[in-house]
């Protein structure tokens, strides 16, 4: 008998802020623009990463917006 177990997750991290107009849709709160990065692991190993810009609330830590990856994102 085989068994296979693949451990694949994916970290959201948030680089930097700074204050956005705006409230959130869900609960009212204020809103931020946050430089992110999101990484996708393969047993523990990194496979891919990810920065994007997103507009996101204050209070909740809801994604309203996202934008594209961005194209001078430092390491």
């Amino acid at each position: 008998m085989v068994f296979f177990c693949f451990l694949v997750d994916q970290r959201r991290k948030v680089r930097s802020t700074k204050p956005a107009a705006g409230i959130c849709s869900r609960c009212g709160g204020g809103a931020k623009v946050a430089d992110m990065e999101t990484a996708t692991r393969f047993c523990y190993v990194p496979v891919h990463r990810r920065a994007w810009r997103a507009i996101i609330c204050t209070f909740c830590g809801a994604v309203l917006k996202s934008y594209h990856h961005l194209s001078s994102f430092r390491h």
